[in-house]
């Protein structure tokens, strides 16, 4: 597949379109990718003084359209699903799942199922999550009662949700997010 170019006009011109319709505008379905190596490959470039100072601000004008234009694509949304890219149904289906939880939530609460409620809950305590500790720590013992480290700095380790939140909190440890 061919990338599109992009420059700074061209994005907004993008952005123009979003903001003067009410509906998700179609743009080239690989248009973040290309965004993401046009800003990669101004980062990459050597300048000094001036010129160094002009690509930063180059690259924080880039930053702020199309954050803009995220926020207003992802809003349209909301009511439809024409014209998505692909991104942008990721960043949906999260908010799809939100709903799908909430209302089996409400449904466990208003049909008295406590039961249920209750495994949802400790589910949820126990998941594991991966972390980094940035400082050492003894062994700990985990919301589904194992035993986990004790752990050096720069470990990864896999332990429980309510501990890894506790240990976040305190900035122990940093949540790692996998890529596929």
């Amino acid at each position: 597949m061919e990338e599109t170019e992009i420059d700074v006009n061209s994005l907004y011109g993008i952005l123009l379109r979003e903001t003067e319709n009410d509906t998700v505008q179609e743009v080239s379905p690989d248009l973040y990718i290309s965004i993401s190596n046009f800003v990669s490959k101004l980062k990459s470039e050597g300048y000094d003084g001036i010129e160094s100072k002009v690509k930063d601000a180059l690259i924080m004008i880039i930053t702020d359209i199309v954050s803009l234009l995220l926020k207003i694509r992802l809003g349209k949304a909301l009511n439809t699903n024409t014209n998505l890219m692909n991104e942008e149904k990721f960043i949906l289906d999260a908010q799809t799942e939100m709903e799908e939880r909430k209302e089996m939530i409400l449904s466990g609460l208003l049909n008295g199922k406590s039961k249920f409620l209750e495994s949802i809950s400790q589910k949820h305590k126990t998941e594991p999550i991966v972390v980094r500790f940035l400082k050492e720590i003894d062994q700990i013992v985990g919301a589904d009662l194992e035993k986990y480290g004790p752990f050096k700095v720069e470990d990864i380790a896999t332990i429980p949700y309510e501990n890894a939140q506790a240990l976040i909190t305190k900035n122990i440890v940093v949540k790692i997010h996998l890529e596929d």
